[in-house]
Parts: C-alpha cells; structure tokens; sequence
C-alpha cells in the first residue's frame, strides 16, 4: 500500500541536478567542486580531452616511439623462403612463377607482389621470376646455378 511516509522515486527516474553557487548549505558553494586555483576554476576554463597539460601531445609522441611506421607509405609483399623453393624443386618443379607459387599453395594472397628472403639454403637450379628479393637470397640461387629474374 503506498502511504505518504513510504514513498521513494521510481528506479529510472533521474536525479535533481545540483545548483551551484548557491552556498555552503547546498554543497556546492565556495568554489562549485571546481577546486580553487588554475585554468579549470575559471568560468572561462576549459581543456580539450586530449590535452596533455604541458606534457608533449600523444600524437606528437607517437612518431618518435620504436615501431613506429606509417603504414601509408609500407609496401606490402608475399613473402617466399628459399626453403619453399626447395620443397618445389624436390618435387621436379624447375621454372617457378606466380602462377607455380599460387597453385602449390606458397602465397597467401594473389594480388601482392612477390619478396625473396634467404632463409635457408637452396641446392637445385631453379628459373624463378619475383618482384623483389634480398641480396642473400639472390647469392643463393646463383651459387646452386639458378637465376632471379626481377619482374
């Protein structure tokens, strides 16, 4: 039974928001929980989220870090190990594309060009044209009588 001395607000119902500067009775007054001193106290104060109070901005920390890169200007490649390659020759591939790389299931994505590294070493001549390769890896086929055509 709802009575006058048992009364409460429902569970959604919002707060009466605080009046401030209205005197120390109210629980807002003397300084309005905006503290005393410094930029925020002031009717004028205000700081964006992001600023950092004098400490050198995150967006202008971030090219400075370690590992940093923008990626707008990172050349994306798929990347083929000299130990792939052999796995080819020993199974009587010779001539190696993209096309041989695609079908045996060596590149992750058709669209990217293709980079050579020189994990590994290589024994079987091999023709293989890439897009680009590293300087160990290129030393490699042509030590076992191969050749790296650059496309």
């Amino acid at each position: 039974m709802i009575a006058l001395n048992n009364l409460k607000p429902n569970k959604k119902s919002r707060r009466k928001s605080t009046r401030l500067w209205r005197g120390n009775a109210s629980g807002h007054g003397t300084f309005c929980g905006r503290w005393m001193n410094g930029q925020n106290s002031r009717s004028w104060g205000w700081v964006p989220d992001w600023f950092e109070w004098g400490q050198t901005p995150l967006f202008r920390r971030m090219p400075k870090l370690k590992g940093f890169s923008n990626a707008k200007f990172m050349k994306h490649f798929n990347v083929v190990n000299l130990s792939q390659l052999q796995k080819l020759a020993d199974a009587g591939i010779s001539t190696i594309s993209k096309e041989v790389l695609l079908e045996n299931k060596v590149l992750r994505r058709k669209n990217l060009p293709i980079k050579l590294l020189g994990k590994w070493e290589i024994s079987s001549s091999i023709t293989l044209s890439v897009n680009a390769a590293s300087v160990s890896a290129k030393e490699a086929v042509e030590k076992a009588w191969g050749t790296v055509e650059l496309v």
